[in-house]
């Protein structure tokens, strides 16, 4: 019997007096059943407001779904759409025998001085160095050697890259690394490159970045490399050419180290494999075994649309993996310096154990900077053309026939040629 029935049936029944008692009873009761079907409804619209929404997939069907959260302040016909994690920015949570893996921090709340709870986080990876401010290049060696990539530029030393004005501090308190734009130059163009003095056996590097250099001419860097090349290989995190958009990361190992597939749902990425699966550097023509975001933010004016972001590379006992978030979206466990690359989705490349053995292949590695210019890459396809950024070649874009005749007339053309670095962050695991 429902129990606004009952209810009716009791006042009927009972003398006047009683029948004002249960009367009030009753209206108690009701209110009380009102303010708690609210409290419900209120639970319900808010559990609802974090319900998995599923997009439509992009591009070609590889098994893996794009998931958003709605937002409390969108309408239920249309939802603002709130990015929750993953990797190159894109939150993918991989599909497995049809339920959804997730994989998100999950942090621990405390008290701050009796405020609003403050996220913790446990890593198993341990900050060892931070390189950022005014001592930023205190951590680094200044290669002034000329380039091993044939690029026409100098390198400078420390004292003269200083004299230059090439390397400094903002006022935001961000790293400018620069190069020379005065406008001819019948030489080699001024730069920098720099070595970190701290060597690493495995490891996280973290790389905070508003702006890299971009524009034709240039081939800018950061990369970890070991030595007697390519005996301690070499991880190319951030890579590109001219007027690139999507970033390339690559390995260049001796013979033996390659991945066993070439597609991107085997290999658990967002990115896609350009060349062959063979990383060693003897049978590719030092090509090694690249792969390329899908994603048009990851690399030059594309990356610096966004104010850049975050990129990350892990290197330990299941592989190498580089992953990369843009500005807005850096996961909490990495702002917190406890990171968790467990939780961070699909990396953009990764490179598993099992087909290169990680400390075999790579030891006691640097980590390295720089801007060089035209060289073996870019002057090598300075017309070519069809690349995401680059659909135009740079020879048709600047009416230059060669890469060098353009960087030695053009030196207003390298204004954007910077690296501007909020942060460099090494980890070790614990």
């Amino acid at each position: 019997m429902r129990p606004s029935v009952c209810i009716a049936l009791c006042l009927l029944s009972a003398s006047s007096s009683e029948a004002t008692l249960i009367s009030r009873t009753a209206n108690r009761i009701h209110h009380a059943a009102i303010k708690r079907s609210a409290r419900l409804a209120r639970d319900i619209r808010s559990v609802l407001s974090n319900v998995l929404i599923e997009q439509p997939i992009i591009g070609p069907d590889t098994g893996n779904r794009v998931y958003c959260v709605a937002n409390p302040a969108g309408s239920a016909q249309n939802p603002t759409l709130t990015p929750v994690g993953g990797g190159n920015g894109i939150i993918v949570s991989s599909i497995t025998s049809g339920s959804l893996s997730s994989k998100r921090p999950t942090p621990t709340q405390t008290s701050s001085s009796g405020g609003s709870p403050v996220a913790t986080f446990t890593s198993e990876w341990k900050l060892v160095e931070t390189r950022e401010g005014a001592s930023f290049f205190d951590g680094w060696d200044f290669w002034s050697l000329p380039d091993p990539t044939h690029g026409i530029v100098d390198y400078l030393t420390r004292e003269d890259a200083q004299a230059n004005k090439l390397i400094g501090v903002n006022s935001d308190g961000n790293v400018l690394i620069k190069v020379e734009t005065t406008e001819k130059v019948s030489g080699n163009r001024k730069s920098v490159r720099i070595h970190s003095k701290n060597v690493f056996n495995g490891g996280l590097l973290i790389l905070d970045s508003v702006h890299m250099p971009a524009g034709c001419g240039t081939w800018p860097g950061f990369w970890s490399n070991g030595p007697n090349w390519p005996a301690g290989g070499e991880i190319d995190i951030i890579e590109g050419v001219h007027d690139y958009t999507n970033n390339q990361a690559t390995l260049h190992t001796n013979p033996g180290c390659g991945l066993a597939s070439s597609d991107s749902r085997a290999l658990s990425i967002t990115g896609t494999l350009v060349g062959g699966t063979d990383c060693g550097v003897g049978s590719t023509s030092n090509q090694g075994c690249g792969v390329r975001s899908n994603f048009n933010t990851t690399f030059g004016a594309g990356f610096n649309s966004i104010s850049g972001g975050v990129y990350a590379m892990q290197w330990d006992t299941s592989g190498i993996a580089v992953f990369f978030f843009p500005r807005g979206s850096i996961p909490a466990d990495i702002e917190a310096e406890a990171p968790q690359p467990s939780t961070w989705g699909l990396a953009m490349a990764r490179w598993p154990a099992i087909n290169c053995d990680p400390f075999k292949f790579f030891y006691d590695n640097i980590a390295i900077f720089d801007t060089t210019f035209c060289g073996d890459w870019a002057a090598g396809v300075w017309s070519a053309s069809g690349l995401p950024g680059q659909e135009q070649s740079c020879a048709a874009r600047t009416g230059f026939a060669t890469c060098e005749d353009f960087v030695r007339n053009n030196g207003h053309a390298f204004q954007e040629a910077y690296w501007e670095v909020k942060s460099y962050k090494r980890y070790q695991k614990n």
